[in-house]
């Protein structure tokens, strides 16, 4: 196996000192005024930090399969701006390649492939059929991640306090889970089934700041790994802020502005979706799972049942966890240093000891138990579900609950029993047309249904 070293700007060892100085000039462009990240929309083919045989097979794949297409489409296609795809549409005629089928509007024509062009495009798609957006390097991504690393993100009890509005936990609970967010490391939530360790993990990302900068795909020593995946991304559209010193911001189109991710993962969860892997029939190389969720959130939900085993999960991150960065594999077989920048947050309901070792528990410096509520914080959170539910809330039921089927059936409490047993106690009511209330009867049907076989 080869590895693919870095040298200080990020750039493979193997790439050509041209493509590291039109690297550099991208790099730049990706800091605007007033200091946040944003990738600024390149005015050269050398500031996006490409080279002609980067964009070329785009562009005779994107024919071969379209037939003659305008400059302009083929830009929009591409996302890099039409003057600057000008010059590459030209160069391509100078060799032959494509040829002009028809004049445009505004001083564009109507391109095609030539006969060598279809045994050059042919050559590409037979290797991957990927025609989309122009990919970016690998050393403008280090980049942005590092530009819009979580660890930078300064939460506060505020934030975390809003993302967990609709919980009833602690305040000492969410204490920890500020801490844990501040600090942008990893963390276990455990404790029994059914008190919302999944509903707190998936809050989390909403007491960060909204939005981050991901590039569309990424080029490696000319392999295309797509990054940007509708079904885990969110995509936002952006409005240009415009005033008199910076003007109107156009943005590289390349770059797609989204929330920041949040994936959750449970038993299915398999060591090979932790590499990146090639579609076999289009060539494409997809994305890890961790590299989709840097700068989010990545949610491993009930830890201890995934189908590889847990040590074998827990040694393929011991060291990203420690060091915040990844190895990953190419099904080329070079690997690759890329950032791992993600909240990552484990919930299980096994004890932690049982479930890992002291090593491993070291590297997660935060574990939060997430215990039974009090009696008083499941009446208060009856009477929300009640609220929610339009269900009358009536205190006297609720104490007939918690004496007859909780202390009289040494029954723990669970902050979901709360929610399950108010939408039970609604149809009952709706069934045997009864005014929609809280009341023992209500309950004890409810509770036989519900707590059957527990």
């Amino acid at each position: 196996m080869t590895s693919i070293g870095l040298t200080t700007s990020g750039i493979p060892d193997s790439q050509s000192s041209d493509r590291s100085v039109a690297a550099a000039a991208a790099q730049a462009r990706l800091m605007p005024p007033r200091g946040s990240f944003f990738p600024a929309e390149p005015t050269t083919l050398e500031e996006t930090g490409l080279v002609p045989t980067d964009v070329e097979p785009l562009v005779l794949k994107l024919l071969l399969s379209s037939g003659p297409t305008v400059g302009r489409k083929i830009a929009e296609q591409v996302r890099l701006p039409f003057g600057l795809m000008n010059e590459l549409l030209r160069s391509l005629r100078a060799q032959l390649l494509l040829t002009i089928t028809n004049q445009g509007a505004m001083g564009d024509f109507e391109y095609d492939v030539t006969d060598d062009g279809r045994k050059r495009a042919n050559w590409y798609a037979e290797r991957c059929t990927y025609c989309g957006a122009a990919p970016v390097p690998l050393n403008a991504y280090i980049t942005s991640v590092e530009a819009q690393s979580i660890r930078k993100v300064k939460v506060r009890a505020t934030n975390v306090s809003r993302a967990l509005a609709d919980l009833v936990l602690s305040s000492a609970t969410i204490s920890q889970i500020g801490q844990a967010l501040n600090a942008g490391r990893a963390l276990l939530l455990y404790g029994a089934p059914g008190n919302g360790k999944t509903s707190i993990a998936e809050r989390l990302v909403q007491a960060l700041s909204p939005y981050l900068w991901i590039p569309r795909t990424i080029t490696i020593s000319g392999e295309i790994i797509r990054l940007f995946d509708p079904a885990s991304h969110f995509e936002e559209s952006f409005d240009a802020p415009s005033d008199k010193l910076m003007g109107s911001l156009r943005y590289d189109r390349r770059w797609v502005r989204i929330r920041r991710p949040m994936i959750v993962v449970g038993g299915e969860l398999r060591l090979d979706q932790l590499e990146v892997a090639r579609n076999p029939t289009t060539g494409i190389l997809e994305a890890a799972l961790q590299l989709k969720t840097n700068g989010g959130t990545l949610v491993v939900d009930d830890f201890g049942r995934q189908q590889c085993s847990t040590a074998e999960l827990l040694n393929r991150w011991i060291l990203p966890l420690e060091k915040g960065q990844d190895y990953l594999n190419l099904p080329s077989g070079q690997q690759v240093q890329m950032p791992f920048d993600q909240l990552l947050v484990f919930s299980t309901n096994l004890p932690p000891q049982k479930l890992v070792d002291e090593a491993f528990l070291r590297r997660i410096p935060y574990k939060i138990e997430v215990s039974d509520p009090t009696p008083a914080e499941f009446r208060s959170l009856v009477q929300q579900w009640c609220g929610r539910l339009d269900v009358e809330f009536q205190s006297s039921a609720v104490d007939y609950l918690l004496v007859k089927h909780y202390h009289e059936a040494k029954r723990p409490l669970r902050f979901s029993h709360a929610r399950d047993l108010v939408q039970q106690v609604l149809g009952y009511c709706e069934f045997q047309e009864l005014p929609s209330a809280l009341t023992p009867q209500a309950f004890d049907a409810a509770a036989k249904n519900y707590f059957a076989g527990l």
